[in-house]
């Protein structure tokens, strides 16, 4: 296509093809810019990604993503990319207790938060309400702590045991909602984080908590819509094309040299990869100004695994469901377009550190056991195949203290920029994270061209009540 922009506009490079790469460039076309998009794989999405079923031909998510109602940032990628209507909304979040009873937790419409919270945490009947007024406190209690996050703060188990809080509360509740947001044990998991999620997830507005579930693979999504929009506005997307270095001095970052040869100039860099590969991509002399003490690639990361199974009929009526006390975490059921005799699972194990080690079979058949303790239909359904993938350094590893480590946007190099969700957007690994941090890097590419612009989305309004607390 024909070139739609003025010689004069500001070239920028966009190193990374995951939502911090798509974000940025999506503010980033739609002001002006001439924005070319380069990622060493064959498809966009990042870990957002899908691959294809050679049993069924259809495309399997890697790993199933979510948002929030809170994640305002994402929400406004998803409308200006026009991807907004594939995603279908959730108000009510479907537990299983350890005894498999089903407990739908459905947040009040006509109480202001946080007491929208009271009756779904009331229903909670695998909890004492012993247990159920120890979190409402616990919850108060966290509202009101330091939301800084220096390193010698408590873990998140540190501080529920400091809140006297029971093993059956930390097991049932603290665990079940925490691990799945943070992606982080909670003996690992910073205090700030997970006032964070419990904050802006749950407590500060009545449309938080709602869960938002893509209808299409996550490919369809990133890699054809997403794609597509942006190559209308004018991006040059580059697949297959691996940056070998990035290259300039400390003063500014002047080209990339990609792997099959050639270099070619731009006004700005923003480097959108993941913590552990920024270090490869830097010229010695761009490194030793970014990140001197090799500090990003000392941010630890955590594991996700994801079991995809295929049944010969299906499990539930329910297109999701969050396991409580089990090695399974949440359930997700897809329709297969192509195979009517086929019914396919996905089970999310966030933090899956203790799997390392564990034959696979094993996994699977305890996972087995989770669904048919929790699903009747499944105790006669007969498998007919599983994958189990696990991603190691799937996130970053939400420790306490880990913001003095995690860089802003603005590098000290003046026209070389970070995104991504390890950055410090203010959020744990989400895909919010994600996007925060891409509009961030743009607008510090405003910014240097003159250009005062506020391209990050408020968060959803505190309630009066909320604020009161």
């Amino acid at each position: 296509m024909p070139d739609r922009f003025s010689s004069t506009a500001p070239r920028v490079a966009i190193v990374g093809g995951g939502l911090a790469g798509l974000a940025a460039a999506t503010a980033l076309v739609t002001r002006g810019c001439h924005v070319e998009l380069f990622d060493a794989r064959r498809k966009l999405g990042g870990r957002a990604g899908s691959y294809v079923d050679r049993a069924s031909s259809e495309s399997i998510d890697h790993c199933q993503h979510v948002a929030m109602g809170c994640c305002t940032n994402f929400l406004d990628f998803c409308r200006r990319t026009e991807i907004a209507d594939q995603f279908k909304r959730y108000r009510t979040l479907h537990f299983f207790g350890p005894d498999g009873r089903r407990c739908d937790f459905s947040p009040s419409r006509w109480l202001p938060a946080p007491l929208h919270l009271v009756g779904p945490l009331l229903s909670l009947n695998y909890l004492s309400l012993a247990d159920k007024l120890g979190i409402a406190r616990a919850m108060l209690r966290l509202v009101r702590t330091d939301a800084s996050d220096p390193p010698t703060a408590p873990t998140v188990l540190d501080w529920l045991v400091a809140q006297r809080q029971s093993q059956a509360a930390i097991e049932r509740f603290w665990k079940v909602v925490l691990v799945s947001a943070l992606a982080e044990s909670l003996e690992r998991a910073s205090l700030a984080a997970a006032r964070k999620v419990f904050v802006d997830g749950f407590l500060a507005h009545q449309d938080a908590s709602h869960l938002l579930v893509p209808r299409v693979a996550l490919g369809e999504l990133y890699d054809v819509r997403v794609a597509g929009w942006l190559r209308a506005q004018g991006v040059n997307i580059h697949l297959e094309s691996p940056v070998a270095m990035i290259v300039g001095d400390v003063e500014r970052a002047s080209e990339l040299q990609l792997v099959g040869g050639g270099a070619i100039p731009f006004d700005f860099v923003i480097v959108a990869v993941p913590w552990h590969r920024v270090g490869a991509l830097l010229s010695p002399a761009l490194l030793a100004a970014i990140d001197p003490g090799d500090n990003f690639a000392s941010i630890p990361s955590a594991p996700i695994s994801s079991v995809h199974l295929w049944f010969d009929r299906p499990l539930t009526d329910l297109p999701h469901a969050v396991l409580v006390g089990r090695l399974s975490q949440w359930v997700f059921a897809r329709e297969l377009e192509n195979r009517a005799d086929e019914h396919y699972y996905q089970v999310v194990i966030s933090a899956s550190h203790d799997l390392s080690g564990r034959e696979r079979q094993s996994v699977v058949d305890e996972v087995l056991a989770d669904l048919a303790a929790v699903f009747p239909r499944a105790r006669g359904a007969s498998l007919l195949r599983w994958q189990l993938i696990t991603e190691q350094q799937a996130v970053f590893s939400v420790r306490p203290g880990l913001d003095t480590v995690r860089p802003t946007a603005q590098s000290a190099v003046s026209n070389l920029l970070l995104a991504g969700d390890w950055t410090r957007t203010g959020w744990p690994a989400t895909m919010e994270g994600a996007v925060r941090s891409g509009y961030l890097a743009a607008e510090g590419v405003l910014a240097k061209l003159g250009r005062s612009e506020k391209i990050v989305v408020p968060d959803l309004p505190r309630g009066w009540l909320t604020k009161r607390f």
